[in-house]
């Protein structure tokens, strides 16, 4: 995979994607699979300096969620112009073999999305996972609510440190591109992003634990 975010005209891209139901869209290869985050703009440019994530305003103590899902992640950070501490956003790619494993051992935020037959053995589970998971309304690039749901993942403990330390390959601020593209928000013609496709999910535990079957 390249260092660089590729980019693709969005409305072709779009037409293909599915329009409801839990999909994880994702741009990937064989080998590595892109995250995005947003941060501060004191820890955007430490991390893409030393090509991990670190520095005086980042703490590896709470949890850090990622997210696959470009429009899911402009939705979050309001493609730049929500706050300070979301002035930055980063492409962050990790070995496919980690995300799958954060895939595999998550545990759903709330009961009810969960696999847990009991309210007990999910408050368990969560309290002693490392990785949440979370299944929310994708959006447009409007910001409009669509049918499909976006995958976010929250990193703990020793996830997370695996995360910064050893599962991250490279780390690129897209901040200008977010910056050029959001004057096409609403003339999505002119609209390019990140190329993405359905992240097929193919272990049997996993997609178990994702509520996929």
């Amino acid at each position: 995979m390249s260092d660089k975010l590729e980019l693709v005209d969005y409305q072709s891209q779009a037409a293909a994607w599915p329009s409801n139901g839990k999909v994880i869209l994702a741009q990937f290869d064989a080998e590595q699979i892109v995250v995005y985050q947003a941060f501060n703009a004191v820890t955007a440019k430490y991390a893409v300096e030393h090509q991990r994530l670190g520095g005086p305003r980042y703490s590896l103590n709470r949890m850090s969620w990622v997210k696959p899902n470009f429009l899911w992640m402009m939705y979050r950070c309001g493609w730049l112009e929500k706050d300070d501490e979301q002035a930055r956003v980063l492409a962050i790619r990790i070995d496919r073999t980690f995300f799958d494993e954060l895939l595999e051992t998550a545990v759903a935020s709330s009961w009810r999305s969960s696999k847990f037959t009991t309210q007990e053995d999910w408050k368990r589970a969560l309290e002693s996972s490392e990785v949440r998971l979370q299944w929310d309304p994708d959006h447009d690039p409007s910001g409009a609510k669509v049918d499909r749901r976006a995958i976010q993942l929250g990193l703990r403990g020793g996830m997370l440190r695996r995360f910064v330390n050893e599962a991250t390959r490279s780390i690129e601020d897209i901040s200008e591109v977010i910056e050029r593209e959001r004057a096409h928000r609403d003339e999505l013609a002119r609209l390019r992003v990140p190329r993405e496709q359905v992240y097929e999910v193919r272990s049997e535990s996993a997609r178990s634990n994702l509520g996929l079957d």
